[in-house]
């Protein structure tokens, strides 16, 4: 057989394009190369698209940490000194914060070992192919997209607060867990949706930039909360300090790895990243700690800042309590401006790490194309955010209340993502010892272990049985809605032509050339 290759170059804005043609006898293959991309000899046949470089240490700071803070402190900060007291409460995230922190020291070595978008994905491939790769990486995504859908209702819920004349003699639309959807509500909350969309249509450079701004209203806004909660209030206001021994410890506990959910997004932004890649992992931990101080402290300003009575009856628990124990709705306001912060932050960040673990599942041929696909433009993942964007903006019909089962849900999710990283995590200690780790874990493969442990204990938490009740009625729907959708999914794309690919060439799509492993790429070439 007879192959004839024709390359030419053509200047197009001081940028070389590359049209390769590949002539068989008597048929012609025409493949063009992305602008500014490589292509492997081997793998000449498949498009790999990365994203640009953008993200530099501010950056990712405030995408980390204010994903990991979000939204959910201002709404459940004063229910948690409720349901386990005090230091019940503060209990339960020192133990979720333990946790977390060794589930994290996995995607810490882990996503420098191998930078590449998809983050579990990427690490539970790795470790136990296709299926492990998958059902971790839809797991993954169920928990960002979890999260995403009730930052609509939140941002809603904030704007209200700020400025009640808006729904106050507003038609109902109608009631659902005992909120009363106006269609002003409705009409905010889908308008900070499309905000955030449009965001991160535009590219990570604008996103970047509200984040950053974001961020810093969070943090001022949390700690005037902070100080003047704990230097106003009256110690008597936090008792008891335990509320219904360890059943009280176990209900915070559940809602905890939502409340974390944000470190592991620094993997999924890491073909983004213009640091050194030591500093991705140190900046995981980071995230992790300080988010645990900053629920501790949000804790400690609940409780001392208004009676028990008072916190169970406020709407917005947080923000009264501010303006409460200071005497004053500006306070209130002020927390409000934070917490629009922390959704922004959260929002950003939680389209980030769902668009992208799509993309990366779509990019290696397990979902849709059209998934897999960047704006010419802007280098956004536009399929994939409009999917999320959608269920983002349909959560917002579920009305404020459906918060907890979005917290509950994604904790879930969560929980089941970490438990296959600690898996990969394990696995690739024995497997790659000598692959170079830019971070390296503390108490090597024994880290490991207690990771897997952690997470599966974790994982235990919503199960029927536990001391907690487990997940209720709605989450498990939600849990059964997606896994469907995935299986359907699963099974319409390994069945198509389109994902009719070898095993060197999904090494090649999932990990690039510089990180697919040879041994995998080098059998089937010999092969060949």
């Amino acid at each position: 057989m007879a192959y004839i290759l024709h390359y030419t170059y053509r200047r197009q804005k001081k940028v070389i394009i590359i049209d390769i043609y590949f002539i068989k006898v008597g048929k012609v293959i025409i493949k063009k190369r992305e602008k500014g991309k490589s292509m492997s000899n081997q793998n000449n046949n498949l498009e790999r698209q990365t994203f640009a470089k953008t993200l530099g240490r501010g950056e990712i700071w405030a995408f980390a940490f204010g994903s990991v803070v979000g939204w959910g402190w201002v709404m459940l900060a004063g229910g948690w000194v409720t349901s386990a007291g005090t230091l019940g409460a503060i209990v339960a995230f020192v133990i979720a914060g333990l946790v977390c922190c060794s589930i994290g020291m996995a995607f810490a070595e882990l996503c420098p070992m191998i930078p590449q978008t998809g983050g579990v994905l990427v690490f539970a491939y790795r470790a136990g192919g296709y299926k492990f790769g998958w059902f971790a990486a839809w797991a993954m995504a169920f928990a960002y997209v979890a999260v995403a859908c009730w930052e609509g209702p939140a941002f809603g819920t904030a704007v209200e607060y700020l400025f009640p004349s808006l729904t106050e003699n507003a038609t109902v639309l109608y009631s659902l867990q005992g909120y009363d959807l106006t269609l002003p509500w409705v009409l905010i909350a889908a308008a900070g949706t499309i905000f955030t969309i449009i965001c991160n249509y535009i590219g990570m450079s604008f996103a970047k930039i509200v984040n950053t701004i974001a961020a810093l209203a969070l943090v001022a806004g949390g700690l005037i909360f902070f100080f003047g909660g704990v230097t106003l209030g009256d110690f008597s206001n936090a008792q008891p300090m335990f509320q219904d021994g360890f059943s009280g410890v176990f209900i915070v506990l559940m809602a905890a790895p939502a409340m974390f959910v944000g470190f592991d997004v620094i993997p999924q932004s890491v073909e983004d990243m213009k640091i050194p890649m030591k500093q991705v992992g140190s900046m995981v931990i980071l995230a992790i700690v300080l988010g645990a101080i900053w629920y501790i402290l949000m804790i400690l300003g609940s409780a001392f800042g208004a009676p028990a009575a008072f916190r169970e009856s406020a709407t917005i628990p947080v923000a009264d309590i501010a303006s409460y124990v200071m005497g004053s709705k500006i306070f209130g306001s002020f927390v409000i401006i934070a917490g629009i912060g922390g959704i922004l932050t959260s929002w950003n960040a939680m389209y980030i790490g769902a668009t992208r673990i799509i993309f990366a599942m779509a990019r290696a041929k397990m979902l849709p194309p059209v998934f897999g696909k960047l704006h010419p433009k802007y280098n956004s993942p536009t399929a994939a955010l409009l999917l999320v964007g959608a269920l983002g903006l349909a959560s917002i019909f579920l009305g404020s209340n459906a918060l907890g089962w979005f917290v509950d849900a994604s904790s879930f999710g969560t929980v089941v993502a970490y438990f296959c990283a600690a898996i990969a995590f394990y696995k690739l200690k024995n497997d790659e010892p000598d692959t170079p780790r830019p971070f390296k874990a503390p108490l090597g493969k024994f880290m490991a272990v207690i990771a897997i442990v952690c997470s599966g204990l974790f994982i235990c938490i919503y199960l029927p049985f536990s001391p907690s009740g487990g997940l209720g009625g709605m989450e498990w729907i939600m849990v059964a809605l997606w896994t469907v959708i995935g299986i359907i999914l699963a099974i319409a794309v390994k069945n198509s032509s389109y994902a009719k690919i070898t095993k060197a060439e999904r090494e090649y799509l999932i990990f690039g050339e510089e990180y697919a492993r040879k041994e995998i790429v080098g059998e089937e070439k010999a092969e060949a």
